[in-house]
Parts: C-alpha cells; structure tokens; sequence
C-alpha cells in the first residue's frame, strides 16, 4: 500500500476517572520526526509512545498532542488552607507593629494572601497503572486513523504519478520516432553546408559520409532513450508493488530528468526539443507528488 505523509487521526478513550484524547497530525518530512506533547502525568511513557508511533509510520513529521482531562463532574483539586501558619503570620505581623509602633491591625485578606495559607492540591490522581494502558489504546487508535487518511491519499497520489508517467512515455515515444528523421536532416544539412563553402568543386563523398558519422555519433540519443525506458517500467514496477517508496522513486525520477537533460542537450531538432520540454514539465509534476510519499 502507498501512503502519503500528510495525514490526521484522532481518538478518544474513557475511564471512570478520566478521559484520554490523542490527536496526530503528520507532514512531509525527510525522515521519521516524532515529536510528543503529553502531560506530565504521562511523561514518563513517551518512550513506548514513541515506538508504538515507530511501528506505523516509516516516513514524515508526526505531531502527537495527548490531553488528559477528568471525568465529569469530578474535581481535580481542592482547596487547602494552613490555619497555625496564618496564626503565625497574624502573631509576627502584630509583634513587627508593637516594635515600631505602628497602629493597626492586621487583616484577613492579607493574611490570606500570604504564600502557603491557601493552595491547590490534586484530588485522588489516575493511577499510573492504568494510564498506559489507556494512552496505548488511545494512539493506536489515532494511529489507524491517521493510516487510513495517508492510503487514501497515498492512493490517490500513485494514481497520479501513475499517469504522469505514461505522459512521458508518450513524450519518449515522440522522440525516438523523430530521431531518424532528425538524423537524416543533420545529414543534408552538412551537405549542403559543404556545398556552399565548395561550390561545383568535386567533393569527397567518404569525407562527408564521415563527417555525418561523426556528427551522428555525437547527437544520437538511443542509449539515454533505451534507459527511460528501462526507468519507466522500474516506475511502474514499483508504484504495482506500493510499500514505503518515496525516497527510491524520488531517485528514479533524478535519474529520468539526467536522461532527459542529456537528449535535450544532443538535440538539434525542434520538435524534439520541444517534446524534451514537455517531459521535463512532466517529470517536475512527478517529482512534486512524489515528495508527498511515505
């Protein structure tokens, strides 16, 4: 199966203490980047995390963002005030008055904004026993999801590149069926170059037969012909076979752009350079769907 590197997937897991929410969303990217966003409850699986996210995704940016909320209705933290340390805040401001004789007494808002007379604290935490089992249900559910969204559009993309492909070979056929009459062209061209630098004086027609050779040699394009499309079917080969081919067929396509460079550089036919500036086209709309593959 072929798979993009762009994809989403979310799911949603609920206990009777909490609710667990992972989302996953996932970008081009050169390599496998997993990058995790959990509580602190949960920092210490990020490991497994990790791995579990390695197993299902060869290639890209994956983004994982997990929240962990309470069940509802059920607090999370509760007030907790710490009356002897108020009293003691009470006693030594009243006893700073006496000593520098300043009126007045002290109030009860300022004493409850002194640090540790009044504070939050948990109510009842999950247990860390049961939140991997929950968190592991959880990713590898957004995980199948987010799958399912990259072979959706993997397949779409190899349908693409697919057609794309047989573009070019319609661009390479064009050309090797121009080849011999562009060859044919070189030839009278130089003829009739010679012609006009001789005029009526006897030429050497093996002196010219040479010369064509020579020029032919330089200009044929049979080699770089024969190997797109040896690269075609390669292409086509393995867009059959699907797996995880982003990087072997963003390769192939390099090799088919050097191809079609050296026939544009041997070229000294118009519609044969024209039809190398159709497959180039071609090959930069392959190549930008292919940066998109797992």
């Amino acid at each position: 199966m072929i798979r993009s590197m762009t994809g989403f997937g979310r799911a949603e897991t609920t206990g009777a203490a909490f609710t667990m929410t992972v989302e996953i969303r996932s970008v081009n990217h050169r390599h496998l980047d997993v990058a995790l966003r959990v509580p602190r409850a949960l920092a210490s699986f990020e490991t497994e995390a990790r791995k579990l996210v390695a197993s299902r995704v060869d290639r890209g940016r994956v983004d994982v963002a997990v929240q962990l909320t309470p069940a509802a209705g059920r607090a999370t933290q509760q007030i907790v005030s710490d009356a002897p340390l108020a009293a003691e805040y009470m006693a030594q401001a009243r006893a700073i008055a006496r000593d520098i004789g300043v009126a007045g007494d002290v109030t009860l808002e300022w004493v409850l904004e002194r640090p540790g007379v009044m504070r939050l604290q948990d109510v009842d935490p999950p247990d860390p026993a049961s939140l991997w089992p929950a968190l592991a249900d959880a990713l590898a559910r957004a995980l199948d999801a987010l799958v399912l969204h990259r072979s959706t559009e993997g397949a779409a993309l190899a349908d693409e590149i697919a057609a794309l492909a047989d573009d070019l070979a319609r661009e390479v056929d064009q050309i090797t069926a121009r080849a011999p009459a562009a060859a044919l062209r070189r030839e009278g061209r130089l003829r009739d170059r010679l012609k006009a630098l001789v005029g009526d004086v006897t030429r050497d027609e093996s002196r010219i037969l040479i010369e064509a050779a020579t020029w032919a040699e330089k200009t044929d394009v049979a080699e770089e012909l024969a190997r797109l499309r040896a690269h075609l079917a390669q292409c086509r080969a393995m867009l059959d076979k699907g797996g995880p081919l982003g990087r072997s067929l963003d390769f192939l396509i390099q090799e088919l752009h050097r191809e079609v460079n050296t026939i544009g550089s041997k070229a000294d036919d118009l519609e044969v350079s024209q039809a190398v500036l159709t497959a180039k086209g071609i090959i930069e709309k392959m190549r930008e769907q292919t940066q998109n593959l797992e």
